[in-house]
């Protein structure tokens, strides 16, 4: 197979399917394979384990797991995964990459906004969610619920995997010219440094002057493959617009809130929010930094949508203020255009958002 400089899209990753570089331990699900990413499910089993590791260049993941493992979990029948813990599953998608072709993780936007840590780990890796260019061996998930118990089960999908050829990223040069064209953010002049800035919006959604939720903590279970099933007012506190626009984020504490600016992913480029930058504050914001191909675009129905923030704060209490920064978008070329855009016809559970929850909760 060849494979164009880039991100990899839907039809390249159902070409490596068929072509066995991406191996499946049961049939390809429904919408398991998205516009420039391939969902990764839970296999048969988990294991509690001591504590997070990295296997290192000359160790298998079994044989750490041989000797951390507290206790191993069937997940055929579905099992909690308790706050707090750390768990290692087996996927049912293992890899066997041509020279080249290398992938990236990143937790599902779902798993992100349930405040769920989740890292793929492959064999002799030095690295989280770093998959090297022909890799041949089986993919392992690193889960660790923060604020509410989960339900999972074989087939639940929490991880996805990208597929890039060469270095893609666009250059602040670069993403200045692609902003004048396409308009990335809802700014005339955003802020471009090692990324597009994003801010958070402190003025304030609907009537009731939402700026966003606080988690509850000692809640019940939140199943990960039930849309609706929970009651927001169960899980989380909502947070009004008060005087000064600011908040002040309690450590240990988990906020979802909403960015200022509408974020817009032209079709032939697909975009991630950058890690924790400890030069904006000690906080962490997003989990699940994947934006595919079409987020936000207009043609696909996306026009408006907003980055969902996923915040964290670390050691001490931190004052965010309306319009603060806090990520950064990199945008990356595709190989080629998608077959498909996000939210075209996919069900695509955040497009056109502005300040959302997770598919699992319901108002009441």
């Amino acid at each position: 197979m060849q494979f164009g400089p880039g991100i990899q899209p839907a039809q390249t990753i159902e070409a490596l399917i068929a072509a066995g570089h991406v191996h499946l331990g049961a049939p390809l699900a429904e919408g398991q394979v998205q516009p420039a990413s391939l969902d990764l499910r839970l296999g048969r089993r988990v294991f509690r384990v001591r504590a997070s590791f990295l296997p290192g260049r000359d160790t298998g993941i079994a044989d750490r797991i041989a000797s951390l493992a507290l206790h191993e979990i069937d997940l055929s029948a579905g099992a909690v995964l308790e706050t707090g813990a750390v768990y290692i599953a087996e996927l049912l998608e293992s890899l066997d990459l041509p020279e080249g072709l290398a992938a990236a993780a990143n937790p599902k936007s779902s798993t992100g906004r349930l405040d769920v840590f989740t890292r793929v780990i492959a064999d002799r890796a030095r690295e989280f969610d770093a998959v090297p260019a022909g890799y041949r061996g089986p993919l392992y998930l690193e889960i660790s619920p923060r604020t509410f118990p989960v339900l999972v089960r074989t087939g639940s999908r929490l991880s996805q995997l990208r597929f890039r050829t060469g270095l893609v990223r666009l250059d602040d040069a670069e993403l200045a010219a692609l902003h004048e064209a396409e308009t990335l953010v809802t700014l005339s002049e955003p802020s471009i440094q090692s990324g597009v800035a994003v801010s958070v919006d402190l003025e304030g959604f609907g009537e009731e002057g939402l700026v966003g939720y606080r988690a509850k903590r000692h809640t019940g279970l939140v199943d990960v493959d039930a849309i609706g099933a929970c009651d927001v007012a169960d899980y989380w506190d909502p947070l009004v617009l008060r005087a000064g626009r600011a908040l002040i984020l309690d450590p240990g504490q988990f906020y979802i809130l909403a960015s200022k600016e509408a974020v817009h992913v032209p079709p032939d480029y697909a975009a991630e929010m950058t890690p924790f930058d400890p030069l904006v504050g000690e906080f962490r914001v997003h989990y699940a930094g994947f934006f595919d191909p079409g987020f936000g675009h207009a043609g696909a129905g996306g026009s408006g949508s907003r980055a969902v923030l996923e915040v964290r704060s670390r050691d001490v209490p931190f004052i965010l203020e309306d319009g603060q920064t806090v990520g950064r978008l990199v945008y990356e070329r595709m190989a080629e255009r998608p077959s498909r855009l996000y939210g075209a016809g996919l069900g695509s559970n955040y497009q056109a958002q502005g300040l959302k929850l997770s598919k699992h909760f319901r108002a009441g």
